[in-house]
């Protein structure tokens, strides 16, 4: 009889993402691990690509992987994930969105008994979710996934009607923010000279500078409002918080309309609640989104938001209540919802407050956690149930 007995460690999840950097989706992985609790999960990030210093967000100490996958078509990708999670041995494999489905084969093939796929957005790809090659990939890795989670209705109907995933194979979880990060009262920002003026409104947006975010389309808005007249000229400031393709392009743009000083591209910052709170009013210009974090920590903040009619985004914001929607890639309807808030001061408090309240009560990090825990403990229960039907 040894005297030792071996401790059993909690579960292991294998998060699958394609690379761990500044995003929505990312930020909600790195959310959900740094709230579950030690005892009840523990996790690895595996990263198709590679990673960068939004790592540091993480407040555990736990692996992560990056696997190098080449451009293009990269069948060794393949191999090395079968390696590694031989190796590692995860109860669960969670990969998310479009560019990590194909890799359900190599967790099937390592015999991960719990797979389970994100999804959380339509791929820069396929903005409709009407390519025909899309849907025949998930159709036919729909077999090897035990279970789908999505974050908006939008995405539950297409996995239902057009990929045939069974209801009950599916649980909607709407992302959560942390109001105790994200709120009304707080430092702010230090923005540049003219920015914080009495009179001045601020209109905002954060996120990746990427063709998806469309933040051409909010500074095509911004140069048309600006054109109306001088008084309007005079009172607005831009701020574009990101870093990526179309920076180049944005600042160009910008220059040529004679806005440079009435606009700022810092690139990417690690002070985004206090950027939100120098904020009066806060545009997602986006062509496809799944459920924003971005709207939601706007929300939070108490900033009324202009959003594109995409998406998950009518579920976050309710039209002439906590912001406006707009058609996407329509600037000359962007440029008159923002109007209606740069010159009604009230109008923005009363839809801030309005925002602040409703991600209180439905949009809490907690919430959020809960769901997820509710989906793992779900799968493994699950498990067991086939192990002993198996053994019986």
């Amino acid at each position: 009889m040894t005297l030792f007995r071996k401790i059993a460690q909690p579960p292991l999840i294998a998060h699958v993402v394609h690379r761990l950097a500044v995003g929505g989706l990312e930020n909600g992985v790195v959310n959900l691990i740094n709230l579950i609790p030690c005892s009840r999960y523990r996790h690895a990030i595996i990263c198709l690509t590679s990673f960068t210093d939004y790592r540091l967000r993480i407040q555990k100490d736990i692996p992560i992987h990056a696997l190098g996958k080449k451009e293009g078509q990269d069948f060794g990708l393949y191999v090395n994930l079968f390696r590694l999670l031989r190796r590692l041995r995860p109860a669960v494999v969670h990969t998310r969105n479009l560019a990590t489905l194909e890799m359900q084969i190599p967790a099937w093939m390592a015999g991960v008994p719990i797979r389970i796929h994100g999804e959380h957005g339509r791929d820069t790809h396929d903005l409709d979710n009407t390519q025909r090659k899309y849907k025949l990939l998930r159709s036919a890795l729909r077999p090897l996934i035990h279970h789908y989670v999505v974050v908006s209705r939008d995405l539950q109907d297409y996995l239902a009607k057009d990929v045939g995933v069974l209801p009950t194979k599916m649980t909607r979880i709407v992302n959560g923010v942390d109001t105790s990060v994200y709120h009304p009262n707080g430092s702010l920002a230090e923005l540049p000279t003219g920015f914080r003026e009495p009179g001045i409104v601020v209109v905002g947006t954060v996120g990746r500078m990427e063709l998806v975010k469309d933040q051409l389309t909010l500074a095509r808005a911004f140069i048309r409002l600006a054109g109306k007249d001088s008084t309007i000229r005079q009172r607005i400031r831009l701020v574009l918080i990101g870093e990526g393709q179309l920076r180049k392009q944005l600042t160009l743009e910008l220059a040529r309309a004679g806005l440079s000083e009435q606009s700022w591209i810092p690139g990417t910052r690690n002070d985004i609640p206090e950027l939100l709170r120098s904020m009066d009013i806060f545009v997602l210009p986006s062509l496809a989104e799944g459920l924003s974090n971005t709207i939601l920590e706007a929300m939070a903040t108490g900033l009324p938001v202009v959003a594109t009619d995409v998406g998950g985004n009518r579920e976050l914001v309710k039209d002439g209540v906590t912001g406006s929607v707009v058609p996407r890639s329509d600037a000359a309807q962007m440029a008159f919802a923002i109007q209606k808030y740069v010159e009604d001061a009230e109008l923005r408090t009363m839809h801030g407050k309005a925002a602040r309240l409703c991600v209180e009560t439905r949009f809490n990090i907690e919430a959020m956690v809960r769901r997820y825990l509710a989906v793992y403990d779900a799968a493994l229960v699950g498990l067991k149930g086939r192990s002993a039907v198996m053994t019986e």
